[in-house]
């Protein structure tokens, strides 16, 4: 039977999600907790990768197993094995071909800032120096919406069959402490919210202009955008799936 798994985790510690030979990852932790506790191999596929030292709010993942007597009692087991920065918050049954990745219509991200030095937020937000025009920011993250190219704003030798993406929402926000980037989007190219957030934040020092924004989309060149900011301000905070993959 295939079940969903969600969960959040504060990616300090880990070289993203995805396993990889020589290094802690949140998959890694999440398999081999999953295993001892169902007493066999457990492997489970993400709803996307996210890079070393980025946070989840809202992750998932799914993984078969013939049957789960007690979700609950299994979400309580597996919040108590598993590491303070890793938390479970429910698991789902699924239809038999749902998928985490490919059955997800969008995902949504915030990136953090902060323009006062403060040692609470140090390793959950970025530290701006200098003052921000957030007016401007917003201006030129209007420019982002629809359906576009953004291969300017997505890692170099990424093998995908194409850079679109269709941008549903893009705004800058004053929060208490923060000030919070939100985007949500049906799909996302690696590296590609901190890419923007680089280039929105030139706007917002005013090291660049809107006209600038609007030639480097059109370039589809990466070196033309603006650097990337720091992993540990960006967070995945939602992933929306149809409601007819959910078993009732």
């Amino acid at each position: 039977m295939r079940y969903f798994i969600q969960f959040s985790y504060f990616g300090q510690a880990y070289h993203g999600w995805q396993k990889q030979p020589n290094a802690i990852t949140v998959q890694e932790v999440l398999e081999h907790s999953l295993s001892v506790l169902m007493r066999q191999q457990i492997h489970v596929v993400g709803a996307g990768r996210t890079d070393a030292g980025v946070h989840a709010r809202e992750m998932y993942a799914h993984f078969d197993f013939i049957y789960i007597k007690g979700v609950e009692d299994l979400v309580y087991r597996l919040n108590a094995f598993l590491p303070d920065d890793i938390a479970v918050k429910d698991i789902y049954l699924m239809q038999d071909s749902a998928h985490a990745r490919f059955d997800a219509l969008e995902r949504s991200y915030e990136y953090w800032l902060c323009d006062d030095k403060n040692p609470f937020l140090t390793e959950a937000s970025h530290y701006v120096k200098h003052p921000l025009d957030t007016l401007l920011m917003n201006n030129a993250a209007e420019l982002l919406l629809g359906k576009q190219d953004f291969e300017c704003f997505s890692k170099s030798k990424t093998e995908v069959n194409n850079h679109f993406c269709k941008i549903k929402n893009a705004h800058w926000s004053a929060e208490s402490e923060y000030i919070v980037f939100k985007i949500t989007a049906d799909r996302f190219l690696r590296n590609m919210v901190r890419a923007i957030v680089g280039t929105l934040l030139d706007v917002g020092t005013g090291k660049s202009s809107l006209d600038t924004v609007k030639a480097i989309i059109k370039s589809k060149d990466r070196t033309r955008a603006g650097v990337s900011v720091p992993a540990k301000g960006l967070y995945l905070t939602a992933v929306s799936y149809p409601k007819t993959i959910f078993k009732k």
